[in-house]
Order: structure tokens, then sequence, then C-alpha cells
């Protein structure tokens, strides 16, 4: 097959564990780009999170494209188009900062460069900013401060009572939106029905470009729609369980270049 679509996902997959990326994982992308191939950067991350690790493999330059929020927005990186966005219902929000406080955790959600919350001190909310490279606002009141409408909202904190409280989330929510985990500690609140896989029916949709074409490479849970849907589905040697199970092949972990090694089989054909 000659693919003609590569879907990263960020964090455990195209960055090694201190968020990186290579010099040889970007050569290699660059090298596919030249060849042809569209790269997706496809992640849980606000678009600000994004866009320096986009601008790093010059999509702007090879008409790339990010799926940010988890599937909620898509760019053209070329055009700055927006293809498609989804937001969420403004009549939950007050149902989910209640969830967060009620439970003592915090909330956050995203405004350009800034992490917008009333607790700029938790740990797992430094982790988010960290990880996206973006700033910390602090708020007095969140649901007054938050624009409006917003793609997403992120509760953070302890893994196994968030663990709890996704459950019950779940099921509350689950007619209305989605309620999933991208990280133990991280709690994803997205409009219903987005995910990877359906935010790229609509990139191959507008690119006409077809599921067989696509390579898909990921790590976690939220990964997993895409993992089922891609022509060709590649867990990383650290993927969760489930997500190595639904993968057509294994690469090496993200510490080991198991992007670039994937490429160098399945693109170049070299190995």
């Amino acid at each position: 097959m000659n693919y003609k679509l590569l879907v990263l996902d960020l964090d455990g997959t195209l960055t090694d564990s201190k968020k990186r990326i290579t010099t040889y994982t970007h050569d290699t992308l660059i090298e596919a780009q030249k060849q042809g191939v569209k790269i997706v950067l496809a992640s849980g991350r606000p678009t600000y999170g994004v866009a320096p690790l986009a601008n790093a493999l010059e999509l702007d330059r090879y008409e790339g494209y990010i799926l940010s929020y988890n599937g909620g927005e898509i760019i053209d990186w070329k055009t700055g188009e927006v293809i498609y966005k989804k937001w969420l219902d403004n009549d939950v929000l007050p149902y989910l900062y209640n969830c967060a406080t009620n439970n003592r955790f915090a909330i956050v959600t995203y405004d350009h460069e800034f992490v917008l919350t009333e607790s700029p001190d938790d740990e797992y909310v430094l982790k988010e900013a960290l990880l996206n490279v973006m700033k910390i606002k602090k708020v007095d009141n969140f649901l007054e401060a938050i624009p409006r409408p917003i793609t997403k909202c992120l509760i953070v904190g302890e893994p196994e009572r968030l663990a709890i409280l996704e459950k019950e989330m779940y099921e509350k929510l689950k007619d209305r939106m989605g309620v999933f985990r991208s990280e133990p500690y991280f709690l994803e609140l997205v409009p219903k029905g987005i995910d990877k896989a359906q935010s790229l029916s609509v990139l191959l949709e507008e690119t006409g470009m077809k599921r067989e074409e696509m390579i898909a490479i990921g790590d976690g849970f939220n990964d997993l729609s895409m993992i089922q849907y891609a022509g060709l589905s590649i867990a990383m040697a650290n993927a969760q369980q489930v997500v190595r199970e639904n993968a057509d092949f294994i690469t090496y972990s993200n510490d080991e270049d198991g992007v670039a090694h994937a490429v160098e089989k399945f693109i170049f054909k070299t190995k």
C-alpha cells in the first residue's frame, strides 16, 4: 500500500519522555513529507500546545494538519483554515464545574496561550501547563471567566479518585458528551461524538484520501478509536495494553524512536 497520510499522537508517541522530538525522528518525518506523505498531529492538547511541534515539523511548508482537543478542532496548518470545530453545550458547564469542585478536583479550560483555572498551584494543573508550554491564568470564578463557547474542559487529579468520578460523570453525560481519561490524572470533557477517528473521517472526506491510505500511531486510551479506524494501525511499545491489542503492528517505544522506525518500515520500506 502507498500510504499518503500519517497520523501521530504526541505525548508518549511522537515525543520522548522529555517531551521532545528527537533529531532522528524529526529528520525521518521531514523526509517522509518530502516524499509526499501528509502528517496529522492528533492530540488531546489545545491547538496552542500542538503548534510548536507542528512548526518544528514544518507542517505549514508540507501541507500538514493539526487535530487538537482530541478531534474537536481540525486546522490546515499551511493556510490556517479551521476545517472543523465543535463546541461544548454551555448549559452543561455548571455541572462539570460542580463535579470538579464538589470532589476537590481542579478544572481547567483554555484561552489562547492560557490555561484558565481557579487552582493555579495544583500539581496536575502545573503538569498540564508544562506539557502544553502554556501560562496559567488564575480566575476567581471559573464559570464567569471562561470564554464561551469552549471546545474542551479538563478535570485533573489523583488517578484512583478520578476514576470513580469518571464512571459517575460518564453515566450522567454519555448521551450528551464525551467523558474519558487521556492520562490516569486527566479527565477529558469534550462534545459528543468527538474522538480522533470521527474527526479523521471528516479530514479524509475533505482531502479525498481513503482510510486504507492512512497510518495511525498512538499509545493512549484516547488513541484507540483511530487505531481501530486506520488502514494501518501502529502501537508504541509503551502503549496501553488495549491499544497494543488492537493495533496491526507494535513499534519501539517513544524513547527508542518508535515513530521513525515505523515510518522506515512502512513508508520507506527499508527495514
